[in-house]
């Protein structure tokens, strides 16, 4: 499924935006990802900490998970690098998701090929500037809000989250979207007509 897809039923089903702002894009490939949510929040400090409540969600987290960490739109610092890389691939996780900045981005792609949507991308650490404070809790990532266990979906035109209550739904509606826009376009294409497959289908 397009995330296009899945973010037009997320409108319709949940009645609000899934979609992430634009800057949260892929930094490592081009990977399509999908999986349940794993959060972690961060916020200011002067201490030189680890990001513990990160790391721990890393070792701990299920297979598959989705690796999310909110810290205010930060753009300047990374809260992501090449060692989490290599214990989110240790441990079997889908990819990561960044309210914030990437680095290590060589040694990401040339050795795991990890998918990594992030704000940004900065060689500048966490350490002492920001801590994690809580995981598996509600987080923002700009005005969308992001439970533990929502779906979050990804690829090359951005990520969209799904609430977990309303997956089956949207995962059923994203499906017939993709079908009718394929249908769609064959018909535009057959009679040569843009008009003619929106007049009949009623999307655009």
């Amino acid at each position: 499924m397009a995330t296009a897809s899945v973010a037009d039923a997320v409108d319709k089903v949940a009645g609000r935006t899934g979609f992430l702002n634009q800057s949260i894009k892929p930094r490592i490939n081009d990977k399509k990802i999908c999986g349940p949510a794993v959060t972690i929040l961060e916020g200011p400090t002067q201490e030189f900490l680890p990001p513990q409540h990160a790391l721990d969600a890393i070792d701990e987290a299920d297979e598959g998970s989705v690796i999310v960490i909110s810290v205010n739109s930060e753009e300047n610092v990374a809260v992501w690098g090449g060692l989490m890389t290599a214990g989110a691939v240790a441990n079997k996780h889908e990819a990561a998701i960044l309210d914030g900045a990437v680095r290590d981005l060589v040694e990401i792609k040339r050795d795991y090929d990890f998918p990594v949507f992030a704000r940004s991308v900065s060689p500048g650490t966490t350490l002492g500037r920001f801590k994690t404070i809580a995981s598996n809790v509600e987080v923002p990532i700009g005005e969308v809000m992001i439970n533990p266990g929502d779906i979050v979906v990804g690829d090359v035109d951005g990520v969209v989250v799904v609430p977990r209550e309303h997956a089956e739904e949207v995962l059923r509606m994203s499906q017939e979207i993709d079908e009718r826009e394929a249908e769609q376009a064959k018909l535009i294409i057959q009679n040569g007509s843009l008009r003619e497959g929106l007049a009949k289908y009623g999307r655009i």
